[in-house]
């Protein structure tokens, strides 16, 4: 496999700054790219460019608050200006909000609305603007779940709901624009080892046990197995994959 297949080409990474968009930021800076990691903290950005720099690669960080159209419409704007295009998008910005649906909060489901629906919405609809208008098109991958279209688990409905919605949004878009050269899909991962899969009050050798009993196999997917698939889905070795949802769960949701 080649390790540069990113070379000369521009990756912007929402939800930068930990768990599954840190690994994908670094996967990419890893293959020559140059990446934008965006997100609210900038704090945590900044480390995950500190880690890309160290390691060799050309990375930087920006603040954007998904949920504000006016962010990443700038950020969208500012990344092709001063790299002359943007090749690839990583919508990853998410949150999490669980409980039963009936006894969930207003408060929770807007929040999930807000980041987990609108704020793909926002950064697709800028990122397709931007990348019909190039000569080479581009690439965008959506980072979904496997809870909505392919699993569903009591108290997880909600944000099931919002993931499902990330899904088809990759697949419609993906329909609308793939003539434009701009190729779109998602991938859906399971539990992975970030903190948003602790359970609270778990800690991580409580959730291994879980996980074992849980998963046909046997473990939490990583962020490094994630991060593959979506630069797979992103690079050249993909140019047929259009409207994929590619699931990466060690079985759980057959």
């Amino acid at each position: 496999m080649s390790h540069n297949r990113f070379t000369d080409r521009t990756v912007l990474v929402t939800g930068a700054g930990s768990g599954i968009g840190r690994a994908v930021a670094l996967a990419f800076a890893a293959e020559g790219a140059r990446v934008v990691a965006a997100g609210r903290t900038g704090a945590a950005l900044d480390e995950t460019v500190s880690l890309a720099q160290r390691a060799g690669g050309t990375a930087l960080a920006r603040r954007a608050d998904v949920t504000r159209a006016a962010d990443l419409e700038a950020l969208v704007r500012e990344t092709a200006e001063r790299f002359g295009s943007l090749d690839v998008a990583v919508n990853n910005a998410g949150v999490f909000r669980g409980g039963p649906l009936a006894d969930l909060g207003e408060d929770d489901w807007q929040a999930l609305l807000d980041t987990n629906v609108t704020g793909v919405f926002h950064a697709m609809r800028a990122e397709i603007r931007q990348m019909r208008t190039q000569p080479r098109g581009g690439a965008i991958v959506n980072v979904a779940s496997n809870l909505g279209a392919h699993k569903l688990v009591p108290g997880t409905t909600a944000y099931a709901a919002s993931k499902a919605a990330v899904a088809a949004l990759a697949r419609g878009a993906a329909l609308e624009c793939v003539g434009d050269g701009v190729r779109i899909n998602a991938v859906s991962p399971g539990a992975t080892d970030t903190a948003m899969s602790l359970h609270p009050g778990e800690t991580e050798a409580e959730r291994a046990v879980r996980m074992k009993a849980q998963s046909p196999l046997g473990r939490l997917s990583t962020t490094d197995e994630v991060a593959a698939a979506v630069l797979y889905l992103a690079s050249d070795a993909a140019a047929s994959v259009v409207g994929a949802d590619l699931v990466i769960d060690g079985g759980a949701g057959l």
